[in-house]
């Protein structure tokens, strides 16, 4: 299965004007290799869109991490529709907080700013 490329894949070709390296944002590496984010620390964008953007912490974070709300609802066992009112609220329950927090493979604590 060929898989797009993201616009933000940068590839750097050789001599003969072949493939040779791929980058790619940190975070998708992290999500391509199933390692969890650095603990305690909330990356530049999301902070910035939830600030400038009015969105919730956990909708940055997902999006940040290149999730879909349907990878999200599957995580968690939920429907897309009941994963999306989760997302939406402003101040979550704190036990909604950990398992999205979980689903999300980062700390509860980096979703509550």
């Amino acid at each position: 299965m060929n898989a797009p490329i993201e616009p933000s894949v940068q590839v750097i070709r050789d001599s003969g004007g072949q493939p040779a390296f791929a980058v790619i944002p940190y975070a998708t590496y992290l999500r391509l290799t199933h390692q969890p984010i650095e603990q305690n620390t909330i990356p530049h964008e999301v902070v910035a869109r939830t600030l400038k953007e009015g969105i919730t912490p956990i909708r940055a974070w997902r999006e940040y991490l290149q999730l879909t709300q349907a990878d999200m609802a599957e995580r968690l066992g939920i429907s897309q529709s009941a994963y999306a009112q989760q997302e939406a609220v402003e101040h979550p329950r704190k036990a909604t907080r950990a398992k999205i927090a979980k689903a999300l493979k980062i700390e509860a604590g980096l979703l509550d700013f």
